[in-house]
């Protein structure tokens, strides 16, 4: 069995009722997120944030050096149908299980708890997020694409059509290209049958809020920024 993950944690300011676990992307810690969760929680003090780290891997597009990774990366700015590291994908998916386990034992209903990430952060809690058991609060999915399109019809949950997710893109992102979040969006509403335009006041539904970020490169502003406080305060509301 794999070793559980290192996790930064940003503990609520007032009685815990919800959790947020925001994953990475390539090359970063937890510790990248970390302000953003600060900035967040006065204003969602009920929230417990945990920032998981990811293993350090070598990697295969940097010429096998090592550094945190979720999955190798065989080549950047891949094709939609570039070959993928299947079995680094899958850990990660257990892995993120484990911290999902761990919050539900603590006494933290799955629907109280939100997956988020950036970049392979992005694509591990999407993929984690429409396969696993647990009917969760909602995904956030920044700079992300579909990883392992071909296999996760079979392995979608019940509960994936139902899910709210918010998911955002700078148009302007060479790394991951603007053009592979809507190859992905495109085939989660073909293939899967979501919903991939659903407006923000009916997301609590189920299906994709979509946001698009003119000139924004691979990385979050100010106003995604917004969105996403807005779509999380939605899915996990303070209660008494």
């Amino acid at each position: 069995m794999a070793a559980a993950l290192k996790v930064l944690t940003v503990t609520p300011r007032a009685k815990h009722t919800a959790t947020i676990i925001f994953v990475h992307g390539l090359g970063d810690t937890g510790y990248g997120w970390k302000p953003v969760a600060d900035m967040f929680a006065a204003e969602m003090q009920h929230v417990k944030w945990v920032l998981p780290h990811a293993p350090t891997i070598p990697v295969t597009a940097n010429g096998g050096m090592k550094m945190p990774g979720w999955f190798d990366i065989y080549e950047f700015g891949g094709a939609i149908n570039a070959r993928e590291d299947e079995e680094g994908m899958l850990k990660t998916v257990y892995a993120l299980n484990q911290l999902i386990t761990a919050e539900v034992d603590a006494g933290i209903p799955a629907d109280r708890i939100l997956l988020g990430g950036f970049s392979q952060g992005a694509a591990m809690s999407l993929l984690t997020g429409l396969t696993t058991e647990r009917r969760l609060a909602g995904l956030a999915v920044l700079s992300g694409w579909l990883p392992l399109r071909l296999k996760i019809k079979a392995m979608m949950s019940d509960h994936a059509k139902k899910l709210p997710i918010f998911w955002g893109h700078g148009k302007a992102d060479p790394i991951v290209r603007y053009d592979r979040a809507t190859m992905s969006l495109d085939y989660i509403k073909s293939q899967l049958s979501l919903n991939t335009h659903v407006p923000p006041e009916k997301v609590l539904e189920g299906g994709i809020e979509f946001h698009s970020y003119e000139g924004l490169p691979h990385s979050v502003d100010d106003q995604e920024l917004v969105d996403l406080k807005t779509f999380l305060q939605k899915v996990l509301p303070a209660q008494d």
